[in-house]
């Protein structure tokens, strides 16, 4: 058991080491951006307001998972449901009111997890310096915290994202569906400017956690060619305790790796919008390659998160810096 898990640190901390490698190239290249700008932003952005605000939200983060490993996913799901919807302004973390039902609300929303590691950190960033890091900076932060904690890329972002004044339930309808199919995510994600490439890398984000019973269980009401006749059995054995019951979407589900990939090469797949990545011609090649090759996943998966994280950022009077995450100023 002991060499097993030295094998599997091993592997970990040379796959990182691989992706950082590769990462400094990319940088070098011109993908990245560097220390200087990006759309406004700037790896450097609280050097002087808030030099701290990197190791807060490491050691915050971190002290959680080792807690509850499972909440990484929650994390990381989390940023991926804030920046669909209206870009990466914090909208996901807003309370609802007696005047207003918030995005959380949403019963798309109803399963996320790890508010409360959001809520600590900006409690302890408004210690240090009081006003100056956004929400919406916390969260992605968070989730690069939370891929790298769970054996995944490390990577950097840009910050200087300002917080927005508005989370209502019905933008909701605009998050991609546990029943698309590959055209389907191609052409939501698309309209985000996402190729199909980086659809199926952020798609891997379901190396880690669980899917409920309510988002796969009309795919066992008839015989589904897509599915292994025996996953189709575990599935169904999931859902015998109720729509809430949670399955996990591969084998290692608070490990950061490429399991899903090679799951959905069995039909393994937990959701059809899973399953669809290989089952598509348009698809199938780019989930075949992430199968393979652990290192070109988080490579192309850091990207497309850095990528992620610039979608529709508020700055200047288009935004603000709550002093508390669950409510706009």
């Amino acid at each position: 058991m002991m060499y097993k898990s030295s094998m599997k640190s091993f592997k970990m901390a040379m796959a990182n080491l691989m992706t950082m490698f590769m990462l400094i190239e990319v940088i070098t290249c011109g993908f990245g951006f560097g220390f200087g700008a990006a759309g406004g932003l700037n790896m450097n952005y609280y050097l002087m307001s808030c030099p701290f605000v990197e190791p807060v939200v490491k050691n915050v983060v971190n002290r959680a998972l080792d807690n509850d490993p499972t909440l990484a996913a929650g994390l990381v799901r989390m940023h991926f449901h804030d920046c669909f919807i209206q870009g990466c302004d914090g909208s996901i973390l807003i309370d609802s009111t007696k005047d207003n039902t918030a995005e959380k609300d949403s019963p798309a929303n109803l399963s996320l997890r790890g508010y409360e590691i959001i809520d600590d950190i900006k409690d302890e960033l408004e210690r240090q310096c009081p006003g100056v890091v956004s929400c919406a900076d916390i969260l992605a932060m968070a989730a690069t915290e939370a891929v790298f904690y769970a054996g995944g890329p490390v990577y950097n972002i840009p910050k200087g994202r300002k917080d927005g004044r508005r989370s209502k339930i019905e933008d909701t309808r605009n998050l991609p569906s546990p029943a698309f199919n590959a055209s389907e995510l191609i052409r939501q994600f698309g309209q985000h400017g996402f190729s199909a490439q980086e659809m199926v890398a952020l798609s891997g984000a379901h190396t880690l956690g669980v899917a409920r019973c309510s988002s796969f269980k009309t795919r066992l009401s008839q015989v589904d060619p897509a599915l292994d006749s025996e996953f189709a059995k575990t599935l169904s054995k999931t859902c015998t305790s109720g729509d809430n019951a949670e399955q996990p979407f591969d084998a290692t589900r608070n490990d950061f790796d490429n399991v899903y990939f090679n799951a959905l090469l069995r039909k393994n797949g937990v959701l059809f919008s899973d399953q669809t990545l290989y089952t598509s011609p348009r698809t199938r090649n780019i989930v075949n390659a992430y199968a393979m090759n652990q290192a070109m996943f988080f490579l192309d998966f850091q990207q497309a998160m850095v990528k992620m994280g610039l979608l529709d950022i508020k700055q200047g009077s288009n935004g603000e810096v709550r002093g508390n995450c669950r409510k706009i100023n």
